[in-house]
């Protein structure tokens, strides 16, 4: 299975990034074969819309579960009609690593 993390940086060193839809990278990580992918996030700089671009961004990575600091409205009923589980995290110290070793156990 595919998730998608909002992290602050493109390393597994990186915390956790508390926006979503304007977060720094979304590291795609695949809990079957553990590769990690670090995308910058395209839509960061949008005036508005960033949630629901965001969203098509997780999407088309094919990404079943999101972990974030916090979702949006307007993105929570997106990731609702997709199926796309999401999951807060609301500690912002929690770093990418060890939200990765979170989701192999």
């Amino acid at each position: 299975m595919k998730v998608a993390i909002t992290s602050t940086g493109n390393s597994p060193e990186a915390k956790i990034d508390s926006r979503f839809g304007r977060c720094s990278y979304f590291v795609i990580y695949d809990t079957e074969t553990r590769s990690t992918e670090y995308i910058p996030n395209p839509n960061k700089e949008n005036v508005e819309g960033a949630g629901p671009a965001s969203v098509q961004v997780i999407a088309s990575r094919g990404a079943a579960k999101v972990v974030s600091g916090e979702f949006g409205a307007k993105v929570k009923v997106l990731f609702d009609s997709l199926q796309i589980q999401l999951v807060v995290i609301n500690d912002p110290e929690k770093k990418i690593s060890e939200i990765i070793e979170m989701l192999n156990h």
